[in-house]
């Protein structure tokens, strides 16, 4: 049976990387969570629990999704899009750090899934603007930064949430535990991207920018943004889940401009991608299978045994192989197990540094590491853009290795 339940998570967890026949991601997760149930592998009662362990994350990214919507039928992200535009005064290079630093502050105050969903759209606005020939590199910006600034703070990355659970440090200890291997990561991040998109910024970009007017439909959606980085930081410091505030900001600034814009509701709610949720119930229950298989109890004894020997050689290589992994399974159902993992057995906090940096750096190896890089894809295909995997692959296996090994060495420091 258990050899079932792992043959059957592998192929609807590499249906969701390889995406065959271009079907959506979803499909291919929640087909392999049915033929688990049919087939008795798991039971319903089971099936269910690892769906609702999701609830927490459904709500964050309905809130997300909802805010990023109307933002962008209220035109607020073109009008963004100017501004950054003149700012960057015709060069290409003072575009891609204005874009990055903006990554950066969403990511540390929306989380990274925010960004994928958010930040993306007005940067094709941007560089639409600018009249670049090439946007690619720039929107790639969205999908590496939404991964590298993902631990600044626990709700920069819902994984964060799922790594610690109930056991969450309190905002200093994290800030004085994560704070130099997020600039570490950062930092790399945006030199290894300069570097290996360099080619592309010689151009010069247009100067003579019209900034659109923005209704007031998209100073509500601005206003709401804001609100809802205020409203998750407070609930982070206070311990409480994301997904609930998240969803309740995004449902009231949504209605709100609707009502105000005289809108059809539909008009924001066909245009989400609702997709992106049964693709984590889907991932949930795949986890909650594998779960019965006793694979958290044997890779605790892993863990336990690999602190015995040594503490520095299971930071690296626990960090390493969990990176890895992200990109096998997706860092979602990664992080789950991870923190089942480092909860039941003894883990230094040095190791739990390291699997958690494992768990949120590691999917900038692929485009189907993380839920983020996932959303950030959806986004890019609505602009008109593609990247094949393999693309994707070359590049994160520099950018995102270099910063892997910059985090891990800070460490120490």
């Amino acid at each position: 049976m258990n050899i079932a339940i792992c043959i059957i998570s592998f192929l609807a967890i590499a249906g969701v990387i390889i995406r065959p026949f271009k079907i959506t991601e979803a499909i291919y997760a929640v087909i392999g969570a049915i033929i688990l149930l049919i087939f008795q592998l798991i039971k319903p009662g089971d099936a269910w629990l690892g769906v609702v362990k999701g609830l927490d994350v459904y709500l964050f990214l309905i809130g997300m999704m909802l805010l990023a919507e109307t933002a962008r039928e209220e035109k607020l992200f073109d009008w963004l899009a100017a501004h950054a535009t003149v700012m960057a005064k015709g060069s290409a290079n003072r575009l891609f750090l204005l874009i990055y630093l903006v990554g950066v502050i969403v990511t540390i105050f929306l989380s990274n899934d925010a960004t994928a969903v958010v930040l993306t759209p007005a940067v094709a606005a941007a560089v639409k603007a600018a009249k670049v020939e090439k946007p690619l590199p720039y929107l790639l910006i969205c999908a590496f930064i939404a991964n590298a600034a993902s631990f600044v703070l626990p709700i920069s990355n819902p994984a964060n949430l799922v790594i610690y659970g109930s056991r969450m440090p309190a905002l200093l200890h994290w800030l004085g535990q994560y704070g130099l291997p997020s600039v570490c990561a950062i930092v790399v991040t945006y030199f290894a991207l300069r570097l290996t998109q360099r080619s592309y910024f010689k151009a010069k970009l247009e100067t003579n920018i019209n900034i659109p007017h923005l209704p007031q439909g998209g100073k509500t959606a601005l206003i709401g943004i804001a609100i809802t980085a205020v409203v998750l930081l407070i609930a982070s410091a206070y311990g409480l889940q994301l997904g609930l505030p998240t969803a309740i900001t995004g449902i009231i600034t949504s209605g709100i401009v609707i009502i105000r814009s005289k809108k059809n509701p539909l008009v924001v709610i066909r245009d989400v991608s609702w997709a992106v949720l049964p693709l984590v119930a889907g991932l949930f229950v795949i986890v909650e299978a594998l779960n019965k298989t006793g694979l958290i109890q044997h890779l605790t004894m892993i863990l336990n045994h690999g602190i015995s020997q040594s503490i520095t050689g299971t930071v690296w290589i626990g960090a390493g192989t969990t990176a890895v992994v992200c990109n096998l399974m997706n860092n979602l159902p990664v992080g789950l197990i991870a923190g089942n993992v480092i909860n039941v057995g003894y883990a230094p906090e040095m190791v739990k540094s390291a699997v958690l940096i494992g768990v949120d750096l590691g999917p900038n190896l692929s485009i189907t590491g993380s839920l983020a890089t996932i959303l950030w894809l959806v986004a890019l295909r609505r602009e008109g853009q593609t990247i094949s995997a393999w693309a994707f692959l070359k590049l994160g296996s520099i950018v995102m290795t270099l910063a892997l090994i910059a985090a891990l060495a800070s460490l120490w420091v």
